[in-house]
């Protein structure tokens, strides 16, 4: 019997058909329930424990950076904006989002995606920069190479915690925080909807969360066997996407194969990872894409 397959991804709408006897290549499919899905993360990109997985968009560059041997597949199996995932206590003094400057704000790891997506914004809509702020996370990085920059702190707990002890003045939630968050959290940034669609039509996208990747060996190895898998997961999102007639931006922000979306997503985030000391080498869109571009 031909050995299985190991995947890590969340539970979408969009991943479901893994776990109902998919096979690729004759390969069978196992899934690994990794919840929250980031804990596969590191698991990936230290050991590469799994042949295809999930991957957050600042991980897979700081990888690439470091030479780990994934490759990046264009599959976008979530995003959002995040103008609104910049939040305060409820109560707590209104302030500018440029008034951060000298001041703590919490993320959970300075090389969440969600986290360079609200740099990138706080730098770019207000000046900004990120090394005007102590960042204040929980966690450290994925990639265990990754040197974080001067301004960043470890403290314990959750996130949540931190901005509740008033410990920071601000934090970054991404969704799953921010979806289970008790009370009213207040978004930073004003009329932050309207921001948020403001910055879409600006730069052409929704911003990227995480993407699918594989392993290099397994591309090379077989590349018929991530050929068919691609063009699966790219069936479930391009039957989402129809099957909404008014989708808001995290069914906006799934894509399949190198779109005009993708590469201002992906040109964006590294814009962005390059100003934040994210990543420290210049990269370009289609260098990220290579991998898959020998596949096509």
């Amino acid at each position: 019997m031909s050995r299985t397959l190991s995947v890590a991804v969340k539970a979408y709408p969009h991943t479901e058909f893994l776990a109902s006897g998919f096979a690729a290549g004759g390969r069978p499919v196992e899934v690994s329930h990794v919840d929250p899905i980031y804990r596969a993360f590191a698991p990936m990109v230290r050991e590469l424990r799994y042949d295809v997985s999930e991957l957050a968009l600042a991980t897979f560059l700081q990888a690439r950076e470091a030479g780990v041997p994934i490759a990046l597949l264009p599959v976008v199996l979530s995003g959002d904006f995040h103008h609104h995932s910049l939040t305060r206590w409820p109560g707590s003094a209104e302030f500018a989002p440029a008034d951060l400057a000298g001041k703590r704000v919490g993320v959970r790891a300075y090389s969440q995606t969600t986290g360079l997506w609200v740099r990138g914004i706080l730098h770019e809509e207000y000046g900004l920069d990120a090394k005007d702020v102590t960042w204040v996370t929980t966690e450290g990085p994925h990639v265990a190479e990754y040197a974080e920059p001067a301004n960043v702190e470890r403290t314990e707990g959750k996130v949540l915690d931190v901005l509740r002890r008033g410990e920071v003045s601000a934090a970054v939630l991404g969704p799953p925080a921010l979806d289970g968050a008790e009370g009213p959290l207040v978004p930073v940034i004003p009329d932050w909807h309207a921001a948020e669609e403001a910055w879409g039509a600006r730069h052409g996208t929704v911003p990227i969360n995480h993407l699918l990747t594989v392993r290099r060996d397994l591309l090379e190895a077989e590349p018929g066997t991530v050929a068919e898998l691609y063009e699966a997961f790219g069936a479930r999102i391009a039957e989402r996407k129809v099957a909404d007639p008014d989708p808001g931006p995290r069914v906006r922000a799934l894509r399949f194969g190198v779109t005009d979306e993708l590469v201002a997503g992906l040109q964006v985030a590294i814009d962005y990872a390059l100003q934040q000391n994210v990543i420290r080498t210049p990269v370009t869109v289609a260098e990220l894409l290579d991998d898959f571009s020998r596949l096509a």
